[in-house]
């Protein structure tokens, strides 16, 4: 089934719990964001539109307003997402791969500034982590397809009429990929994170198996708690938004989405990152890069060859065109 330690996860949760309540914090001040500014612009249009002469007006207005209020926020953590990455999703996987690791780390809110100080060891700017990131989510993309998608797992004629969906499945359960190739970047110490993260994803395709059995499972566990935790929602959800101006009931389906998002974010990515992260740690310990699965995805995945071309680029001396000598990181 899967070959992750459940107890030894929720331990490593409970370890880097200034982590989890800093997540905690920021996710759900981003959830109220949602609801001020949902409710504030519903309201602007409610009054807007009793200056109209159509007596829908200040229902169509105050549902107007609430998709601008609900969009703004979506657009502000766009834009955010980067320092969202770079200053609480990488602290803490630098937590936590020291814990896997058996290695010590400070306890309370100093292990925030000692983790967020390995990161920026590693990533001195926030962009070079974010550019990273996004190169590895598209060399997944590649992995997915080389491995056969659900074939790999499932060699059963006679299931065609499926196989779309439980691709489309096996697909969502790559996400954590990239936090798992960052911690794989802090674990070995790197001073070169984009020809490290090259050699992490070969490894991470070539026991892709193993990691994307595990995966599935997480994901299963995690979307049927976050659908729980909706359902939960929908009553606290209606009663924030009976008391706001307008027909906003319909809205109370889009925050309880907001609420369990937040909570999937601040409590279910980490433990789920966490295990992943064992199990790759554990399963690539004794092997090396497979020079096969490197052609592949260089022959794949135009995001894999920017990768290599970013490592080599780390190498060259500046000024320099010609191929690098110097030696690649332990």
């Amino acid at each position: 089934m899967w070959d992750f330690d459940i107890g030894r996860t929720l331990g490593i949760m409970a370890r880097t719990w200034p982590f989890i309540a800093l997540r905690l914090v920021v996710y759900f001040a981003i959830t109220m964001g949602y609801v001020v500014a949902t409710g504030t612009g519903a309201g602007v249009g409610y009054g807007v539109g009793h200056v109209m002469s159509d007596p829908d007006g200040p229902v169509t207005f105050a549902f107007w307003g609430g998709i601008l209020g609900f969009g703004a926020v979506s657009l502000l953590l766009y834009w955010l997402r980067e320092y969202i990455l770079y200053i609480i999703k990488a602290g803490h996987i630098a937590a936590m791969v020291l814990l896997i690791d058996g290695r010590e780390l400070p306890e309370g809110q100093g292990q925030i500034a000692y983790a967020r100080a390995i990161v920026t060891e590693r990533f001195a700017e926030a962009n070079a982590l974010f550019v990273l990131d996004q190169l590895v989510k598209g060399v997944i993309r590649a992995i997915t397809g080389l491995i056969g998608g659900v074939a790999a797992f499932l060699p059963i004629p006679g299931l065609r009429g499926i196989v779309g969906f439980i691709n489309s499945v096996i697909r969502m359960s790559l996400t954590y990929v990239d936090e798992i190739i960052l911690g794989y970047n802090i674990k070995v110490e790197s001073d070169a994170p984009f020809d490290t993260a090259r050699e992490g994803v070969v490894l991470y395709a070539q026991n892709a198996t193993t990691m994307v059995r595990n995966a599935v499972w997480l994901s299963v566990f995690m979307w049927l708690i976050a659908i729980v935790v909706f359902f939960f929602m929908l009553a606290p959800a209606t009663a924030i938004l009976y008391a706001m101006p307008g027909q906003l009931a319909g809205w109370s389906f889009v925050l309880a989405i907001v609420f369990a998002w937040a909570l999937k974010a601040a409590l279910l990515e980490p433990f789920a990152i966490s295990a992943l992260m064992s199990v790759y740690f554990r399963t690539i310990e004794t092997q090396t890069p497979n020079p096969e699965w490197d052609r592949k995805l260089t022959e794949a995945s135009e995001h894999f060859r920017e990768l290599k071309a970013k490592a080599a680029a780390q190498f060259r001396p500046s000024g320099s065109s010609g191929p690098s000598t110097a030696p690649r990181p332990a």
